[in-house]
């Protein structure tokens, strides 16, 4: 299911923070647009690490996997990111992931190769070896009312540019935000902290 490239809507795009968006809740952050629509967006921050968790340890705590399978889980899964998505609902998980897995009537396609899974059931797969290829575990997630996204894009508070699905599952957080924006042209030093009108 690929996004109509004449929609004004910006599913299945990266978002990616303005240098005047202080909010440090979003400063700095790469978001992956899941949903847009007349209604609202909703979005998962992929380069703010959730401290102090890693996934063999959340799915112990979670009880979907043992303490006997720590050493398993470390070379299975120790190199899924878990992320916070953003402030809303952020008790909860989201697994962004690739396409070669599919819960019928819980998987959500955004975009080629990219879908969203909110569910305990993908976390098992996960954990049995049986999950996606690529995935990253976010919890919570960004989310802006009818109009309210792109009010902030007209205020220059975000620039939306085409998503990488590399740059979607690549661990080296850190650097994400120049990475992204070098990748499409843009130097971050060039940044304007300001709206401006041609």
């Amino acid at each position: 299911m690929r996004q109509d490239p004449d929609s004004a809507y910006l599913d299945g795009q990266f978002l990616v923070a303005m240098p005047g968006l202080t909010d440090e809740r979003f400063a700095r952050s790469v978001i992956y647009l899941c949903a847009h629509s007349a209604d609202g967006a909703m979005g998962i921050i992929l380069n703010k690490p959730a401290n102090d968790l890693n996934m063999p340890d959340l799915l112990i705590q979670l009880d979907i996997a043992s303490e006997d399978d720590a050493i398993r889980l470390r070379e299975r899964v120790g190199h899924i990111p878990v992320l916070m998505g953003g402030p809303v609902d952020a008790k909860r998980g989201f697994v962004l992931h690739t396409d070669d897995f599919h819960i019928d009537q819980s998987t959500l396609i955004i975009d080629d190769g990219i879908c969203l899974t909110a569910t305990v059931e993908i976390l098992r797969a996960i954990a049995n070896g049986a999950g996606p290829a690529s995935a990253v575990l976010a919890l919570g997630y960004a989310g802006w009312q009818a109009g309210q996204l792109e009010n902030e894009i007209l205020a220059n508070g975000w620039l939306n540019c085409p998503a990488d699905p590399a740059m979607i599952f690549n661990s080296a957080l850190d650097t994400k935000y120049e990475r992204t924006l070098r990748s499409n042209g843009i130097d971050p030093a060039m940044l304007s902290f300001s709206a401006g009108r041609a």
